[in-house]
């Protein structure tokens, strides 16, 4: 790998270098590429690198990869991919499509909504059922005109996936013991090998009955991109530089998206995807074969973690946070392959403003030691941004209150709760939860993760709750604005729970001391 910049970069950060004139030029670099902002325009110029399995060390191998870039991305996003466009030397100075020598070529996209990325949605609660059904439309009829030849079937054949597989658990034999436990490695890589060594007959049907595709290789939310005002969506950038990673079946593609999604904490979605899917294309094997891709997936994106982390390049942040995320990837790769066999719990504490549920329920995350989230905090420091114990006296249903921000509130309760319990992990949620809508909502978030839900109704006598509100209007530790005009209201449209909605509903009168509350919780709980 080249340790030095190269001749043109400094001339490609000027505006004028550029054919559209861009006002200022932003640059992002990856392991693979330089990518140059320039207005409406992005230009993407790949690194003279080799790293075994891709090779751009000379120039006519950098453009032929431009063109394979431009080819294999028109496929499903044939108006932001534009054209393989020269870097020329103009006598002392370098410009973009400029008439003299080609120096180096670059792929000239136009520029999507820098705030439509899908990974970035996720994390404002913006993607819903909706959204998942859009992907689904655009990839069905994608796939089903993507199938591969007949001298390229061989690259969704069990001896390529098995070599795929072995590499990963080459490749990640040094950080065991660093970044996740020999036992969680020795499980994963049994039930890889068990898995193949079981299932010949199935992978070689799926290859003769024509699931095997030219793909996309790289099917995650980072790769998705929304514009919302053109109410279109773009699947981008995918594997242009390896076959063996962008050929294979279709179940590999969207077991990543599908894998990603609930690593993310959206497993119910993640599973109306799949249903959605398999209906569109009529497949009738691909639950047979997600759990296997899926942890697969989690596995890649671990290893990948892993060399991030051990990159000296790196700086301290990225480093960590690579390293948090892959001991992530690796325990859901490990659930996936049944190496998880406790069943979580979800501890939905709900009630009316006032009843002390937030009291206890942060008293029973303490003493279990469990992930807590709090519908309040989350509300203004996540979704609102603003900080948890500013008080803001909103009218029932207005202003940060809005059925809108409420939404957004709920939609991220289930994702914060999913991405713990999909790893194994018990988690507890705290919100009044008095609409069945809201209810429903995370119980379908608890059953997709495989965890058990429980929901603990606390409840005390109406003066002890207004009086609680009323002491905590003033104090400013608490992020409640909970008040008895609110819980007049929250009255008016509350509906108790049922035993139909959960696994286990608990009632808590909450007019005691909390060392005594979570004495009398836990035998409830556990009869």
């Amino acid at each position: 790998m080249e340790n030095t910049n190269p001749p043109w970069l400094q001339d490609l950060l000027n505006p004028e270098s550029y054919p559209n004139r861009p006002d200022n030029i932003k640059v992002l670099q990856t392991h693979l590429s330089w990518v140059f902002l320039a207005g409406d325009l992005v230009f993407k110029i790949k690194k003279p690198v080799d790293f075994g399995f891709l090779d751009f060390t000379t120039l006519e191998k950098r453009k032929f990869f431009c063109h394979e870039e431009i080819r294999l991305n028109r496929r499903l996003c044939p108006d932001i991919y534009l054209a393989v466009v020269p870097i020329t030397r103009e006598g002392q100075t370098f410009r973009v499509e400029g008439k003299g020598e080609p120096v180096e070529w670059a792929v000239k996209m136009k520029k999507m909504p820098d705030n439509g990325l899908m990974s970035v949605l996720i994390n404002r609660d913006e993607i819903t059922k909706r959204d998942v059904d859009g992907i689904s439309q655009i990839l069905a009829p994608f796939y089903k005109s993507s199938k591969a030849k007949e001298d390229k079937l061989y690259l969704g054949s069990i001896d390529i996936v098995r070599e795929n597989c072995e590499e990963n658990f080459t490749q990640t034999e040094e950080f065991i013991n660093k970044v996740f436990e020999k036992e969680t490695y020795e499980k994963i890589k049994g039930y890889t090998r068990n898995f193949l060594s079981q299932n010949r007959p199935l992978f070689e049907r799926r290859q003769r009955d024509g699931w095997i595709v030219e793909g996309h290789g790289d099917l995650y939310s980072a790769n998705i991109c929304f514009d919302r005002k053109k109410d279109k969506i773009y699947i981008f950038d995918c594997i242009e530089f390896n076959e063996r990673f962008r050929y294979g079946d279709v179940a590999v593609d969207v077991a990543f998206l599908a894998m990603d999604l609930d690593f993310l904490g959206l497993c119910d979605l993640s599973t109306y995807f799949i249903e959605e899917f398999k209906a569109r294309m009529k497949d009738p094997d691909l639950s047979l074969l997600l759990n296997f891709y899926k942890c697969y997936r989690a596995y890649v994106r671990g290893k990948i973690g892993c060399f991030t982390w051990a990159s000296p390049e790196v700086d301290k942040e990225t480093r960590d946070n690579s390293l948090k995320m892959a001991k992530r990837y690796f325990q859901l790769a490990l659930r996936y392959a049944g190496g998880i066999q406790s069943v979580p719990t979800l501890y939905v504490f709900m009630g009316l403003s006032g009843t002390g549920k937030s009291t206890i329920a942060k008293a029973f995350a303490e003493k279990r030691r469990v992930s807590y989230f709090n519908s309040d905090i989350v509300r203004k420091e996540l979704i609102t941004g603003i900080s948890a114990h500013e008080k803001r006296q909103e009218p029932f249903g207005q202003g940060i209150y809005s059925p809108e921000y409420t939404e957004k509130t709920y939609r991220a309760l289930s994702r914060l709760a999913g991405q713990r319990l999909i790893i194994g992990q018990d988690v507890i949620v705290d919100a009044t939860y008095i609409d069945k809508e809201k209810r429903k909502q995370i119980i379908g978030l608890s059953k997709a993760c495989g965890a058990k839900a429980i929901f603990i109704h606390c409840t005390c006598p109406e003066d002890v709750a207004l009086e609680r509100m009323s002491r905590r209007i003033e104090d400013a530790d608490t992020p409640s604005d909970g008040r008895k005009e609110i819980f007049e209201k929250q009255q008016m449209i509350f509906t108790p729970p049922q035993l139909s909605e959960a696994d286990q509903i608990v009632e808590l009168d909450t007019a005691d001391t909390p060392e005594r509350l979570l004495e009398r919780l836990d035998v409830l709980l556990s009869n």
